[in-house]
Formats: structure tokens, C-alpha cells, sequence
């Protein structure tokens, strides 16, 4: 799949089989994260991989738009550090930059997957903070939710020219 069709026909996917994505699909979708732009090339992501069901079951509890989590292959939190990139703006951007490609990644590979927020959202950071037992120089910025996906969705044309400017509102 092309770079262009993936970003016009990804779709969030949040119906899953069930079974485990292979080891090969996870690390390309994990390179496909590293790979996204940085600021200032700072390289602030951490990565966590969420597969044991009773963490997974405790996020479920908190977070109400991760149902689908326990029939996925698994979660990735994608998390900042803030000792890389004290500019917390930036650092949102470059998980975000992130995110977006392991979402595209997935899709190029045949998988589902739908990004979950969590940043800044404080209830949800701290939450996952807890769980996770991340340091106090990491934040929880979202979660890729990703598996073998049990439904297909029809793409959506989102082109909208009223909101194009040029050179000036």
C-alpha cells in the first residue's frame, strides 16, 4: 500500500478477533513510531507494550473509551519525557507525530488499530501513570490500540476547502 492510500483509507478500527499480533508486526509498527518527526531532533518517546490482561482489565476501568482493548493484540503507550523535551508542546507534537505513524503502519500491514487520548486529561495520565508505574519525567500522552481487526470501515472524504486559507484568515 502506497503512502497515499493509507492516509486517505485509514480508518479507526475498534472491533479485533482477538488473537495476538505477530512479534515482526509489532516491531514495525514500533520502527514506524521512531521514525516520525522530532523537535529540535530531541527524541523524547518511550514506548509501553500492554499485554497482560490484568493490566489491561485496570485500564479498561479507568479509561471508558478502551473496551475494545482486551480483544486487541495490545496497547502501546506512547509516552514523553519530559528530561528530552521541557517544552511540553513539542512533546505532545512529537508523540502525536508518533502515534499518527504507527496508526498508518498498522493499517499499511492489514491491522486495526484507534488512538486513544490521555494527555491532558488528568485523570487519565495519572491513572495510567500508576499502573504503569512510569517515573515522574513521563508522561502518558495516548494509547495505539492495535490487533487483527474483525471489521472493515468504508473510507471518508474529509477534504473541506471553507477551511483552506492562504496568506491570511
Amino acid at each position: 500500500m502506497n503512502v497515499l492510500e493509507a492516509i486517505f483509507t485509514r480508518r479507526s478500527i475498534r472491533k479485533f478477533t482477538g488473537e495476538p499480533i505477530s512479534e515482526e508486526d509489532l516491531k514495525t509498527i514500533l520502527k514506524a513510531g521512531f521514525q516520525a518527526p522530532s523537535a529540535h531532533n530531541f527524541q523524547p518517546r518511550e514506548y509501553v507494550i500492554v499485554r497482560d490482561k490484568k493490566t489491561i482489565e485496570r485500564i479498561t476501568e479507568f479509561h471508558k473509551y478502551t473496551k475494545m482493548l482486551p480483544k486487541a493484540g495490545c496497547g502501546i503507550i506512547v509516552c514523553g519525557d519530559k528530561d528530552k523535551q521541557p517544552e511540553i508542546g513539542f512533546l505532545v507534537e512529537d508523540c502525536s507525530a508518533s502515534i499518527q505513524n504507527m496508526l498508518l503502519s498498522a493499517h499499511g500491514l492489514g491491522l486495526g488499530a484507534v488512538w486513544c487520548g490521555l494527555y491532558s486529561v488528568e485523570k487519565l495520565t495519572k491513572a495510567m501513570t500508576e499502573i504503569l508505574e512510569l517515573p515522574d519525567h513521563i508522561i502518558p500522552i495516548g494509547m495505539v490500540v492495535v490487533g487483527i481487526k474483525d471489521e472493515d470501515k468504508d473510507s471518508v472524504d474529509r477534504y473541506d476547502e471553507s477551511k483552506i486559507h492562504f496568506d491570511k484568515w
